[in-house]
């Protein structure tokens, strides 16, 4: 059954009709079991990473660490060949204990970088045996070769006894088209979890 306004069809079939908003469109998903790395290349393994879309989603679902450690990520502008694009950005943390005696909202320095090409930090995670992180990163326009490539991530983790809801922002300082995204733990390999691309019309 559809959904009709003013006698204009929104949505018949599951679909949005054309004129009322974009759509999300999945990509790719990519499953780690022990990996050092978890890699999406444009135009490999049916990953598209492009001018088709000018924002692309990354979900992460239940990932969770070999060891404790940090969740980061990067870029490439070569196809994959090097990640290291020099990027700027800003890390802020609001945490609460299960026991309810700790709770606050931090700025975290140490999660900043100002053009430096190392990975960014966008998750803490220690490696309890119940302990993940689930959340999103999304990358706008990356295939511009006018403007700089803004990012913002948001990020729950399970990390031992606190709740905590991590943000990433910032930019990569580029013009070059960005055609490859990297992710890895700071130390040790991901030993489980999934992340999905998507593409937003």
């Amino acid at each position: 059954m559809g959904l009709i306004s003013d006698a204009s069809t929104i949505f018949d079939a599951g679909s949005m009709s054309a004129g009322f908003g974009g759509s999300m469109v999945f990509i790719k998903k990519l499953t780690a079991s022990g990996s050092a790395t978890l890699s999406f290349v444009n135009g490999a393994s049916g990953v598209v990473l492009d001018s088709t879309y000018k924002e692309y989603l990354f979900t992460f679902k239940d990932i969770h660490p070999a060891s404790s450690s940090e969740l980061q990520f990067q870029t490439s502008v070569n196809g994959g060949d090097a990640y290291g694009v020099a990027l700027t950005s800003t890390n802020f943390y609001a945490y609460h204990a299960e026991a309810d005696n700790a709770a606050a909202v931090t700025y975290y320095a140490g999660g900043d970088q100002v053009n430096g090409t190392a990975f960014q930090r966008i998750s803490r995670v220690h490696n309890d045996n119940d302990d993940s992180t689930v959340g999103t990163l999304t990358l706008f326009n990356p295939s511009s070769t006018t403007f700089i490539k803004n990012y913002m991530s948001n990020i729950n983790e399970k990390n031992q006894s606190y709740s905590q809801n991590q943000f990433t922002n910032g930019y990569f300082n580029t013009t070059s088209a960005i055609n490859a995204v990297q992710f890895k733990m700071a130390s040790g390999n991901i030993d489980v979890g999934d992340i999905c691309l998507y593409g937003i019309a």
